[in-house]
């Protein structure tokens, strides 16, 4: 059988989400995403996505005060970060980050559960530590108590303790991220753990996929598209002038839901929100009317990456930073199928479908015409 990008294709089972089936568009172990999105935090979530379970209220404080005693990095880390150009791309880096850690740290010494939290804990001060060194020269404090992972970035980035509606912004866009069955990175990861790589191996992979822009990359471009346009008016044209040259616009559709991407209509209204507060008005009309235009002209609706430009753009958040923040996110989903995969594990090895040349003679190298 044919399929274009394995489209349709199940490639395996899983207990951890479920993406476009029924009226619960998207969960994650069973739970809605609107009801995670309203009433958890991207800490429980991580802690679902990894120990199966949500957490009692004694269990998130612990778990909290273990990711914030995760944020430590080795010093021959912080030497390999130091070493990176500032013209390095930000994912780069992260991938460099998660391989070099896996040489520094052996997994034998740990559950693969330590390391998701370890990952999660201490993503954000790899990159930010990296970030300020590359472009200032200056070794930043990471080691900070802020009690979220969201705060914690937020703190980092911007060298003081974020208000409480940016990193609440933050914080619903990594539940949001968190996790979304077989996407390209996670699959991947799912492909490196099957061959009982390590952990460090199997998520150096999935951020490599997500490096991607037809991956992870999407709400980068969706920010760039947006700032071309001043007002409404100028995107309804321009908008309209890309379709017909047949661009791409990024932050459109998905390969899985056909009538809505669930998480969107959530990170819109923190992004209205952002806009509001911060007297941005004119960004967000400019994006709700190139959402009016897509639906108009192509019956694409936007996704998870359209709104949440929006959102860390009015964070204060560089636009070559957000796919990081995807993987701070992610790693609690990526991490959750590895353990799921490693616990029933096969290796993964498709058929390709044959469209090279039929069998031919081989002709010796004497024998051949002379160009």
């Amino acid at each position: 059988m044919k399929t274009g990008g394995l489209a349709g294709v199940v490639a395996g089972d899983s207990a951890i989400c479920t993406v476009g089936i029924g009226a619960h568009a998207l969960t994650y172990r069973g739970y809605d995403i609107h009801d995670l999105a309203k009433d958890s935090s991207f800490e429980e979530v991580a802690y679902l996505l990894i120990y199966e379970k949500l957490p009692t209220e004694k269990e998130l404080k612990a778990y909290r005060k273990k990711l914030i005693s995760l944020r430590q990095m080795p010093a021959a880390l912080k030497t390999i970060l130091e070493a990176l150009p500032k013209t390095a791309h930000p994912m780069a880096v992260l991938e460099t980050a998660s391989s070099a850690i896996g040489a520094l740290q052996s997994e034998e010494a740990e559950t693969p559960e330590n390391i998701a939290d370890y990952l999660i804990a201490v993503f954000p001060a790899i990159l930010m530590y990296w970030y300020y060194y590359a472009n200032e020269k200056k070794r930043i404090e990471i080691n900070l108590e802020d009690e979220s992972v969201a705060a914690y970035f937020l703190h980092l980035l911007h060298g003081k303790k974020p208000e409480n509606l940016l990193s609440g912004a933050v914080d619903i866009s990594f539940i949001l991220y968190a996790e979304h069955e077989f996407n390209a990175s996670t699959f991947a990861a799912r492909v490196t753990a099957a061959t009982k790589a390590d952990v460090y191996a199997a998520v150096t992979s999935a951020i490599g996929a997500l490096s991607g822009s037809l991956h992870g990359g999407a709400n980068e471009e969706a920010m760039a598209l947006i700032q071309r346009f001043s007002t409404p008016e100028q995107a309804q044209t321009g908008i309209k002038a890309l379709l017909e040259k047949k661009t791409l616009i990024m932050g459109f559709g998905h390969r899985v839901y056909t009538q809505n991407d669930p998480r969107s209509d959530i990170i819109k209204q923190w992004a209205k929100r952002l806009s509001l507060y911060f007297h941005r008005e004119d960004l967000f009309s400019v994006a709700e009317r190139i959402e009016q235009v897509m639906w108009q002209e192509k019956k694409l609706f936007p996704n998870l990456d359209f709104y949440s430009a929006i959102a860390y753009h009015l964070c204060g958040i560089p636009t070559h930073l957000f796919t990081p923040l995807f993987v701070f996110s992610r790693i609690s989903g990526w991490c959750a199928h590895i353990i799921e995969q490693r616990a029933n594990n096969k290796l993964i090895r498709p058929m390709s479908h044959y469209t090279g040349p039929v069998p031919r003679a081989f002709i010796p190298i004497q024998d051949r015409d002379t160009p």
